[in-house]
């Protein structure tokens, strides 16, 4: 059936798909119409939503819940993602599953609460301390912030991590007529439980790259959830061996699967010299651009980054092989082209790549990134 929707609302649909059973969040523009769904279905579903009274208090919530079991999310906007920084962190060195949707807008500081921007590119990346990598999934319709955040929840669950979901105020807010018949329905995946009955190593993997099984806080088994250094035992060390193992196993756990974990869509027009790289709701333009370029005779191709981080680099190579040109429009000085940029300098020929920015608080119209077809 058609559903006149917004994202907000597909996300916290595609939540539900995927097991979603808490939420907690505090209200910021543009991200509160999720947590205002989440709150209103949730227990109906005898789910626990909870509006906390500030970020950190709600996503330390969300690890608590997730901790003893639960499939828990959260979403905020750039200034609460700074108070959620530590808890990230945490998050991280004790391997929680958690889903955290950014609604980006304008920056810095309180910037433009009701203004659109994808300004959080690399604040994502890079969120907490340490450089170890992180998931980020980027919905670009309707449609995939549904599928998008069923597959975060089931990332979540397989590696143990949390994993964020960025979109942007236009995707929230702009409402659309889609057919929710044809959403896509992902299988679910959930966290591999602890064996029952014998010892319980609560981080114990055999290879680097293994995700330990789960045992609930409060449950059966003794299990640990510390911010500090640890051993496999969730003991807080400074023991080399040990202390080189966590850090190497939280690296490769991410790292070792990054081909699994590219998420991106080509479309390729044989003999295009040109490729528009996009992604979020600026590759709505993008694809507009594309067709209409098509359209007057010449040639285009595009790809959109559904997966931001880990930065997609096979699926960037393999399309900018015989490009001579790189469009990456983008709401922001570039964060993401220069990315793109260290992948073309791998190539030979060396593709040169082009930036769209714009950062006034308005959409890159198709016209803006069709102008530099005509470059060269």
């Amino acid at each position: 059936m058609r559903e006149f929707i917004d994202g907000a609302e597909a996300i916290a649909r595609g939540a539900f798909a995927a097991g979603c059973n808490f939420f907690a969040g505090y209200p910021i523009t543009p991200a509160t119409p999720i947590l205002l769904r989440m709150l209103r279905e949730l227990p109906k579903t005898s789910g626990v939503g909870i509006q906390g009274e500030d970020e950190i208090a709600s996503i330390g919530m969300c690890l608590g819940a997730a901790m003893t079991g639960a499939k828990a999310m959260t979403a905020t906007s750039g200034p609460g993602l700074s108070l959620y920084s530590e808890n990230i962190g945490l998050a991280i060195t004790g391997e929680v599953p958690l889903v955290i949707v950014d609604v980006m807008r304008l920056g810095p500081a309180t910037g433009g609460a009701t203004t659109v921007s994808q300004g959080d590119v690399q604040f994502l990346r890079w969120v907490t301390s340490g450089g170890f990598p992180i998931i980020a999934l980027c919905p670009s319709s309707i449609a995939e912030c549904y599928s998008l955040t069923q597959h975060a929840f089931n990332l979540a669950e397989r590696f143990r991590a949390p994993v964020f979901i960025a979109t942007d105020k236009e995707m929230m807010s702009a409402q659309q007529s889609v057919n929710t018949d044809a959403f896509e329905k992902i299988e679910i995946i959930n966290r591999v439980a602890a064996p029952a009955g014998g010892e319980f190593v609560p981080y114990q993997t055999k290879k680097l790259a293994d995700i330990p099984a789960f045992a609930p806080i409060g449950g059966e088994q003794l299990t640990r959830l510390t911010g500090s250094m640890h051993d496999e035992r969730g003991m807080l060390t400074k023991k080399t061996s040990a202390v080189n193992k966590t850090s190497r196993h939280l690296w490769q756990k991410i790292q070792a699967h990054r081909d699994e974990l590219e998420f991106t869509k080509l479309d390729a027009q044989e003999g295009a010299a040109t490729l528009v790289v996009s992604y979020g709701i600026t590759a709505r333009s993008a694809t507009e651009a594309v067709r209409h370029t098509r359209a007057a005779g010449k040639l285009a191709s595009s790809l959109i980054i559904q997966s931001l981080w880990p930065l997609p680099k096979r699926a960037l190579r393999e399309s900018m092989r015989g490009i001579s040109r790189v469009i990456v429009p983008e709401l922001n000085f570039g964060q993401y082209r220069q990315e793109v940029e260290r992948i073309a300098l791998s190539l030979d020929p060396r593709p040169e790549v082009i930036g769209v920015d714009r950062v006034d608080g308005e959409l890159i119209t198709p016209q803006e990134i069709e102008e530099l077809f005509g470059r060269g």
